[in-house]
């Protein structure tokens, strides 16, 4: 079980509304052999709510790092971004965008907000599975996250 700097299995946070995308990422984690928890929103309103562990979320445990989609209903991972980063007891975490949009103007809005990284998904499954693989080991086995 790859635990990383961390010394235990990482949780992560997918705020994804596109359900065929969750099953890719899914397969990308076991394919490229990465044990992680992997917590799955369908919008950006969830995606707070399970932040600020309200309602439903109440037990969920604070995610190592949040997979942030653009294209959401309800909430916009744009939104989503500005509400962590203006958020003391949030914006500390790392957030990755992980989105289909390569527009030049959503990558320079999200770092500005101060996203982590901005990853435009790859269509392909195996340039898919790579990406995971080394998204996985740059975040858990290179960097030191802080300890929720």
């Amino acid at each position: 079980m790859t635990t990383g700097r961390l010394g235990r299995v990482a949780h992560l946070l997918l705020a994804e509304d596109n359900e065929d995308d969750v099953v890719l990422l899914r397969e990308g984690f076991r394919r490229a052999h990465l044990h992680v928890n992997l917590h799955h929103v369908e919008d950006g309103a969830q995606c707070m709510q399970f932040l600020r562990k309200e309602g439903p979320f109440a037990d969920a445990p604070t995610p190592d790092i949040v997979l942030l989609d653009l294209n959401m209903p309800v909430m916009s991972g744009k939104d989503v971004m500005r509400e962590i980063s203006q958020d003391a007891a949030l914006s500390h975490l790392p957030v990755i965008a992980l989105t289909t949009s390569a527009d030049e103007r959503d990558v320079l809005d999200l770092y500005r907000l101060r996203c982590s990284s901005y990853i435009v998904k790859p269509v392909d499954f195996a340039n898919f599975t790579t990406v995971i693989r080394e998204l996985t080991n740059y975040w858990f086995s290179l960097v030191v996250l802080p300890e929720s």
